[in-house]
């Protein structure tokens, strides 16, 4: 029998004999990667557009919203590596007297303190690096929810350079935001890695993401909710899965650790009732169109927004663009588009449940995160599916992006230095009357300045350290007397450290020296450093003829590296 098989021909042979001019027919191996256009090496050419974008802002300084205070204020704190386990037990802004948590963006702070001490520039390398790691996770994120590669490296591209993303990138306590993404991506990232392969390594990883996740921001908790929209609506996975089900039990668990952390710290309530924050609540929705606008249409970007000031018709006009888009795709998958609107408004729910005496302003950085469910839902619009080759549909998104890039270039500069940023602030946010304080206080000319401190107290008289500016310009112009109410009711309020060195000023001229004395060690207990108010106390305990304490400051003085003159070190015998 075996003779005779190989005495029958072969396939090639018969076709060598019907026609013996055609060549033979050689059957390739299946190709495993669709030909066409692809671009090589996506996740360096996501990182370069990052860099590349955001590299003018290594030049930039503080802004002096709240990241001198993280940087210069905390300088005392961010020296001692013991207070890596600190932050989990106090707020953000003041251990006691604050309801902000957010253990791990102090630390973040604190370890970049190590290398770059007080100079902004080591700040915003790492806001930089933070973004670029977002971005690329985001980019495994969208692969891994089976969006086509070349689809994924446009909207990670956008998500990289887009101008209403830049106050996370720019401003450095922004970096808050950036870090709960990477850590958020992770999460999600491992946790479908887990569903589909079921390792113990993945859902071990899953959790500790998660745990970070929920350690560095609030918005975390909605973590739990959107992995299971991808997990069960995206990706289409049965919710009673084992795998999923032991998923669940492990969020929980992370959820009870960090709540019962959080619970432990030196926290304080936030002060509002039920119904105000429901007001609040209700106040706030509209924001949404903004948001949506901003991401559209981001021509009216603002470093310190507020509601009152934010037009709606962007928002009202990307809405309808929005709706069109998916219309005119008519192989739309709504499950992915409802679950990308549900990424959206659950990023964004915290924004709205924020209480209006807490904070008023509806920063932008706080879309890096909502952002990404309306990339999710441009994945069945017609701007991706259309009949476009792969190649014409990159260079037009590749306009696009350099429009956006344009307007980032211009946008983040508002980001540069105090001046620029409390100008451009209240340009956009004329109601803001904290926007108005914060430019008073660094105007030069006198007149403007006073116009904006009027401005500020008809807007709100209340407003936190409104008080302190406007008691620190008087001593400027040598009313110093006069600033005394302003800086006493600004330390009856807020506590705020910096009123009793100016309240000193104020006891020396009354002749107070007990009472300066008593002002500069309370104001140094905050600021150790500060070399004047060091140098005005060591005289005025030799005016006083306190020459022990004035050897002890003197001594203390030569610890801290300040300079000490050489006839009072020669008067104290020293």
């Amino acid at each position: 029998m075996s003779t005779n098989k190989s005495k029958q021909p072969t396939q090639r042979a018969l076709i060598k004999r019907a026609n013996p001019k055609v060549p033979p027919i050689v059957i390739k191996p299946e190709v495993t990667r669709l030909e066409g256009f692809h671009i090589p090496y996506p996740f360096l050419w996501l990182a370069l557009a990052a860099a590349v974008i955001y590299l003018p802002t290594f030049s930039f300084g503080f802004t002096d919203l709240d990241d001198s205070i993280f940087i210069r204020d905390f300088r005392v704190y961010n020296e001692n590596l013991h207070n890596l386990v600190t932050s989990f037990t106090r707020g953000v802004f003041n251990a006691t007297k604050d309801s902000y948590y957010r253990p791990l963006f102090l630390d973040s702070m604190l370890l970049n303190y190590q290398y770059s001490g007080q100079s902004e520039t080591g700040y915003h390398v790492v806001n930089v690096l933070f973004h670029i790691a977002a971005v690329l996770l985001l980019y495994k994120l969208f692969t891994k929810l089976r969006v086509k590669d070349l689809h994924a490296f446009l909207l990670c591209l956008v998500f990289a350079i887009h101008p209403v993303l830049s106050e996370a990138v720019a401003w450095i306590p922004g970096r808050n935001d950036t870090l709960l993404a990477i850590f958020t991506l992770s999460f999600f990232i491992t946790s479908i890695n887990y569903a589909d392969t079921g390792k113990t390594k993945w859902l071990v990883l899953s959790m500790f993401f998660l745990i970070l996740s929920f350690f560095t921001k609030e918005t975390a908790v909605f973590d739990p909710p959107i992995a299971f929209i991808l997990l069960v609506f995206v990706l289409k996975g049965n919710w009673r899965d084992q795998r999923n089900l032991r998923q669940y039990g492990l969020w929980a668990g992370s959820f009870a650790l960090w709540f019962i952390t959080r619970s432990m710290a030196t926290l304080q309530p936030i002060p509002v009732t039920t119904g105000q924050m429901l007001r609040d609540f209700i106040h706030r929705l509209p924001v949404i169109i903004q948001y949506i606008g901003k991401i559209f249409i981001p021509v009216n970007l603002s470093v310190f927004p507020i509601i009152e000031d934010t037009v709606y018709y962007y928002g009202v006009a990307a809405i309808a663009l929005l709706a069109m888009i998916i219309y005119l795709n008519r192989q739309r998958d709504w499950r992915v588009i409802g679950s990308g609107f549900a990424i959206f408004l659950l990023f964004l729910l915290p924004v709205l449940l924020i209480p209006k005496s807490l904070n008023e302003q509806t920063f932008e950085h706080r879309l890096y995160l909502p952002m990404i469910g309306i990339l999710l839902v441009l994945t069945q619009t017609i701007l991706l599916r259309n009949k476009l080759a792969d190649k014409q549909l990159f260079f037009s998104w590749l306009v696009v992006a350099g429009i956006l890039a344009g307007i980032n270039y211009s946008h983040q500069k508002n980001f540069a230095n105090p001046v620029v940023f409390w100008t451009q602030a209240v340009e956009t946010s004329p109601h803001s009357a904290y926007a108005n304080m914060m430019l008073g206080a660094r105007e030069n000319d006198l007149q403007r300045s006073y116009s904006l401190f009027r401005r500020a107290y008809q807007l709100n008289p209340k407003e936190k350290y409104l008080n302190f500016y406007y008691g620190v310009m008087l001593q400027k112009e040598d009313s110093v007397l006069a600033s005394e109410p302003y800086l006493l009711a600004e330390k009856n309020s807020s506590n705020y450290y910096e009123c009793d060195f100016y309240l000193a000023r104020v006891a020396m001229e009354r002749k107070d020296p007990s009472g300066a004395i008593n002002y500069l060690a309370t104001f140094l207990k905050r600021d150790p450093g500060n070399k004047i108010a060091n140098n005005n106390l060591l005289l005025l305990y030799l005016d006083t003829k306190q020459p022990d304490k004035a050897i002890t400051q003197a001594k203390h003085m030569q610890v801290m590296g300040l300079d000490v003159p050489k006839q009072v070190m020669q008067a104290l015998g020293l």
